[in-house]
């Protein structure tokens, strides 16, 4: 290999790093996830869900750079994938099947050989409902192997009948269900979960025209009302500067994870 041609350090393959290791969580090929480990012993694990609005356009790749990162800072990452709306590779997901993969994607952390006593969902846009929703699941339908203790939401879409009364992604919430939200969706609604039992910390860019702020302040402003402990993280830029591992979006959410561990 060419010395220009080297992972960058802290990446995958880098020396004193080992590869990812992708382990399947159930028998369609979008449940699985890919463990980054650290060098030495992980602060803890993050479980890194990527965005898309849901949509099996888009897969895991989008969340490999922030899970790189995240090991090379001395975090596990799981960077899990799920089945999303559609047909086609990727497809078959929706309510409840893009759940039922998120919520046994995380407790399938039971089964590898890693401390599962601090557990961070991190998700962007759609991955950030999933992130927030994922630390209530067992409130509802999904019995809870491993719990999630803190969740990092990054231009998350938290309130789906918000998202839908706005048409976020061309009506993505309405196609995630099969139906508009209502407020008999509170299973999968993360703005109907409140309070959470666990800290949250909302990271938004200002200027985000794709997922608007209003879902990220509103939805810390109703959490602290209720008694939760959450924290809304205003950084510059777009929809996509959080998840861009280069940014000062993104280092701010790394300053969020040392306060963890």
């Amino acid at each position: 290999m060419a010395e220009n041609d080297a992972p960058p350090p802290g990446s995958p393959g880098s020396p004193g790093r080992p590869e990812a290791v992708r382990t399947a969580y159930g028998a369609d090929p979008s449940q699985f996830g890919e463990l980054h480990l650290p060098a030495g012993t992980p602060r803890g694990v993050v479980v890194v869900i990527h965005g898309g609005f849901w949509r099996a356009a888009y897969d895991h790749t989008l969340g490999t750079p922030l899970a790189a990162s995240l090991a090379a800072a001395g975090w596990a990452a799981w960077n899990l994938e799920y089945r999303r709306v559609g047909d086609g590779v990727g497809g078959g997901g929706g309510a409840p099947a893009t759940f039922d993969d998120v919520a046994a994607g995380i407790d399938a952390l039971a089964d590898l050989d890693v401390d599962t006593s601090v557990v961070v969902t991190l998700g962007h846009s759609a991955g950030g409902h999933l992130a927030a929703w994922a630390a209530a699941r067992q409130r509802h339908d999904w019995p809870a192997r491993v719990g999630v203790t803190h969740v990092v939401s990054q231009a998350g879409v938290l309130d789906l009948r918000a998202a839908a009364s706005s048409d976020l992604g061309g009506g993505a919430a309405t196609a995630l269900l099969g139906h508009e939200p209502t407020a008999d969706d509170a299973r999968y609604d993360p703005a109907q979960q409140l309070p959470l039992d666990v800290p949250l910390w909302c990271v938004h860019g200002v200027d985000d025209a794709i997922v608007p702020l209003s879902q990220s302040a509103d939805y810390v402003a109703t959490a602290i009302a209720a008694g939760a402990r959450a924290e809304l993280v205003e950084v510059e830029g777009d929809h996509f500067v959080v998840i861009d591992p280069e940014s000062a979006a993104w280092a701010r959410t790394l300053d969020v994870l040392d306060t963890i561990a």
